[in-house]
């Protein structure tokens, strides 16, 4: 089995949060939700958010909920097939009611990223990049980062 990624977001709307990711190209799995508590979105086979309410997210760990409006804690980059793609995704998602450009817009020609915040305020970042043309501009940092 290859490695999977599940990131754990804690939602105060789970309703509006599956809208949003479904707006965003994520697809929900049913085999892992409940009515009230749980989503799990699927990104690919190996990439998976889980969209839990602050009640069931609170059941994992005794840490506080941070405001993701406030704080970062992380930023979640997803890649993208053309360089096209990174401003249509972050387009859906201010439409789905994300906020845009949260952090400046990276472009460095062999790459090119931009950031929205989910409803809730967590960051996700949209990268797509020419692997050859960044290891020809002698980037090896941006392979690796």
């Amino acid at each position: 089995m290859s490695r999977m990624i599940f990131v754990n977001l804690p939602v105060s709307d789970l309703d509006r949060s599956i809208a949003f990711y479904e707006a965003v190209g994520a697809v929900k799995d049913i085999r892992f939700c409940d009515e009230d508590s749980a989503a799990m979105m699927s990104f690919s086979e190996n990439v998976h958010v889980m969209l839990l309410t602050h009640a069931r997210f609170q059941g994992f760990t005794t840490r506080t909920i941070i405001d993701a409006h406030k704080s970062a804690q992380a930023l979640l980059a997803l890649s993208a097939d053309e360089k096209a793609d990174v401003d249509a995704i972050h387009d859906r998602a201010v439409r789905a009611g994300g906020t845009g450009d949260v952090n400046p817009v990276q472009d460095h020609g062999f790459m090119y990223g931009r950031a929205f915040a989910d409803p809730d305020g967590h960051i996700w970042e949209l990268v797509w990049m020419d692997v050859e043309a960044a290891m020809a501009a002698g980037q090896p940092e941006a392979i690796n980062a």
